[in-house]
C-alpha cells in the first residue's frame, strides 16, 4: 500500500504502530481543532510532509481525543511538535514555526531530513 501524502491522524490506539514502531522518523503534531495557531500550521505541515515523503513521517494527535498519549508526553501547550525516531523522543518544539525554521529543526533532529546529494558541503 502506497504512503498517502500529508500528515496521518493518530489516536491513543494507533500511536504505538504509527509512531513508536515507524521505520521512518516521525514529527508528531499535538493540536486541537479549536487552536488557531494549530490551524495556521496545517499548510506548513502538509507541504513538509509532501516534500519529505519517504524520509520523514508526519502525524497529528488531537489532544482533546487522545488524552493518554497527550498526558504521557507531558503536553501542556499546543501546538507542540515532538520528534520521534526509533521509538525515542529526539526533541520537541512548542508554538507555530515558519517553514524555514521548521526545516532547520527537522535537520537538527533527523539525519533523513537533511538534503541528499547536491553540491553544498555538509556543515
Amino acid at each position: 500500500m502506497a504512503e498517502e501524502p500529508g500528515p496521518v491522524e493518530v489516536t491513543d490506539e494507533t500511536f504505538e504502530h504509527e509512531v513508536i514502531r515507524s521505520a521512518l522518523p516521525v514529527v508528531v503534531d499535538f493540536y486541537a481543532d479549536w487552536c488557531a495557531p494549530c490551524r495556521v500550521a496545517d499548510p506548513i505541515l502538509k507541504e513538509l510532509s509532501e516534500s519529505l515523503m519517504g524520509r520523514v513521517k508526519f502525524a497529528k494527535v488531537n489532544v482533546d481525543e487522545s488524552g493518554h498519549v497527550t498526558q504521557s508526553y507531558g503536553i501542556h501547550s499546543i501546538p507542540t511538535y515532538v520528534c520521534v525516531e526509533a521509538g525515542q523522543e529526539k526533541g520537541r518544539e512548542v508554538g507555530t514555526l515558519d517553514p524555514v525554521v521548521f526545516r532547520q529543526i527537522l535537520r537538527k533532529y533527523f539525519a533523513k531530513a537533511r538534503p541528499s546529494g547536491g553540491t553544498r558541503a555538509s556543515p
